[in-house]
């Protein structure tokens, strides 16, 4: 599963907080328009999973689609019934990690001290989100990332935003999380579009000097 982190170089993950049903396609053609590949409608507000159907139907082939703010096991059963292939956690649950793990379901635990990221490898996590990312500070995410094994994909979730990803990405950053900095309930279509592409284009910017 770990090829579906990077269907290009430094996948950035669109945080779809407040997605209806409606809005979703709309939202998700300005987004893959964008570039962007993976996105996450959290579980924590009405309509959530029929946002991520609508997203799934109009899907690229390469795109990786599920749900964030996943807290149980049934809330795994519900994204894979639906379609889903992501699962994205606020915190390191064992279980809902070990479940998705076995589904063959991508699981990107949210983490915050080298004891939960371990924790969470046990069991059977396939990336890390770093979440908040506020409390981890490029320094701290360097030492946290420096104790894993390197191939472990790590990223930053939590106030992100096109100025401070070059910091993180020095730091060893291999993706990013972006909530409300790029998506809230209610945006304009051209705010979207604007902020998705602000994010791509510091994205193409870390990539070209990375090499």
């Amino acid at each position: 599963m770990k090829e579906l982190l990077q269907p290009f170089p430094m996948p950035l993950i669109a945080i779809l907080r407040g997605l209806s049903p409606a809005e979703a396609p709309q939202v998700g053609r300005v987004l893959f328009d964008a570039g962007f590949r993976m996105l996450e409608v959290p579980l924590n507000r009405p309509g959530a999973i029929e946002a991520m159907r609508a997203l799934l139907q109009i899907a690229p082939p390469d795109a990786v689609i599920g749900a964030g703010t996943v807290l149980g096991v049934e809330d795994v059963e519900a994204v894979r019934a639906a379609g889903g292939r992501l699962i994205v956690s606020p915190h390191c649950a064992e279980d809902v990690i070990a479940h998705a793990s076995r589904l063959g379901m991508l699981t990107l635990p949210g983490v915050t001290t080298p004891t939960e990221a371990f924790l969470a490898l046990r069991a059977g996590a396939h990336g890390l989100k770093i979440f908040p990312a506020e409390m981890v500070p490029p320094s701290a995410f360097k030492a946290i990332k420096s104790i894993l094994p390197p191939s472990v994909p790590m990223f930053p979730v939590g106030g992100i935003t096109p100025q401070n990803m070059a910091e993180y990405a020095a730091s060893g950053a291999d993706g990013f999380g972006i909530g409300g900095q790029l998506y809230k309930p209610g945006c304009s279509e051209t705010t979207l579009r604007d902020n998705a592409q602000a994010f791509m284009k510091e994205r193409q910017h870390l990539l070209r000097t990375a090499r």
